[in-house]
């Protein structure tokens, strides 16, 4: 199992970063975090662990992220997750959607510091692998400038030593989730000065990073940066990650050489009963950029969804784009972004 690191992580994105998008990523990246979807407390509680919670080993290092807001089920669903094995248990606290308004989790507790600790330590309690928080600059009528250090002095004093920042406001009132993404303003100064302020604490930036060049600038000012968007939508932005910020020089995979790698898996799932287009619409996007990508995107979309599709649909995709010899490093993208 690889080390536990945050240093690069990729986002907790609903409906994006489920297991088959994890395994996919490891293939591109060995030592970038990476985050299931957010799963409230209810579902692992109550609903199917196997199907919420399974991983293949590979994924590791592994992040769960929790949704919910009564500290004992968030105990319960943190010890259940951690024996199945991952390596982090985090709590959003950033999610703006309907959802989890209605519930009383997500951004809304951004509202109530308190009560995030008291989570924090219910949660901490229960498991021996760190508890991390993920948290917007504020909410609605709220002065980031207090909200965000109310809530990090809180939960650091409930014991989490990793506060993840997505350093835009969450706007409950009047702007939808995908809205939520993009217009209120990002305001990277203030996460600085939150690292400023708590040197002790592990800060990590989150919001509109796009290239692993912006992804570096942050790592001057905090500990680490969570990239979204950018590394679902390109995901080969991250074949850059190991050598550039782990000193790994362990040569590069190709896009070729990553669907050649998927391929027993894709094979492994489908003989399980998995359907082909639950696998490859994450892979659309890893030629972005690349002559026949759009040849490659239209194959997939058009075949994959098909009764009967199997993994010849990758490889007569793979055939419509020419080959490069080896890794080129990073990419880029002009969105990015997880809740």
């Amino acid at each position: 199992m690889n080390t536990l690191t945050n240093k690069i992580s990729v986002a907790p994105m609903m409906d994006w970063t489920d297991r088959h998008d994890r395994f996919f990523l490891r293939l591109i990246t060995r030592h970038a975090l990476l985050y299931t979807e957010m799963v409230t407390t209810g579902a692992v509680l109550h609903g199917d662990r196997k199907h919420l919670l399974a991983f293949d080993p590979s994924e590791h290092p592994v992040a769960v992220q929790l949704g919910g807001s009564e500290p004992s089920d968030l105990a319960e669903a943190a010890r259940i997750a951690a024996d199945f094995g991952y390596d982090e248990v985090n709590l959003n606290v950033g999610c703006p959607s309907d959802r989890v308004q209605s519930g009383r989790f997500g951004a809304c507790l951004m509202r109530e510091p308190d009560l995030v600790a008291r989570c924090v330590e219910a949660m901490r309690s229960a498991v021996s692998v760190p508890v991390t928080v993920k948290c917007r600059i504020g909410v609605d009528e709220q002065e980031p400038e207090k909200a965000l250090p109310a809530m990090a002095q809180a939960v650091r004093e409930a014991g989490c030593e990793t506060l993840i920042v997505h350093a835009r406001k969450a706007w409950l009132e009047g702007l939808s989730p995908k809205e939520n993404r993009d217009v209120p303003p990002l305001d990277y100064p203030l996460v600085y000065r939150l690292k400023q302020a708590m040197p002790d604490m592990t800060i990590i930036v989150n919001g509109g990073i796009a290239t692993l060049d912006e992804t570096q600038a942050h790592l001057v000012h905090v500990d680490g940066a969570m990239l979204g968007r950018a590394a679902y939508q390109n995901p080969y932005v991250l074949s850059g990650v190991d050598v550039r910020f782990y000193g790994d020089d362990r040569p590069v995979p190709s896009r070729h050489e990553v669907l050649d790698a998927f391929l027993p898996y894709v094979q492994r799932e489908l003989a399980h009963g998995t359907h082909l287009h639950a696998m490859t619409r994450h892979i659309l996007g890893l030629f972005q950029g690349r002559p026949g990508a759009r040849a490659f995107r239209r194959h997939i979309s058009e075949n994959a969804p098909r009764s009967g599709a199997n993994e010849r649909v990758i490889r007569e995709a793979m055939a419509l784009v020419v080959e490069e010899t080896g890794g080129e490093g990073p990419g880029s993208l002009a969105c990015a972004d997880g809740a």
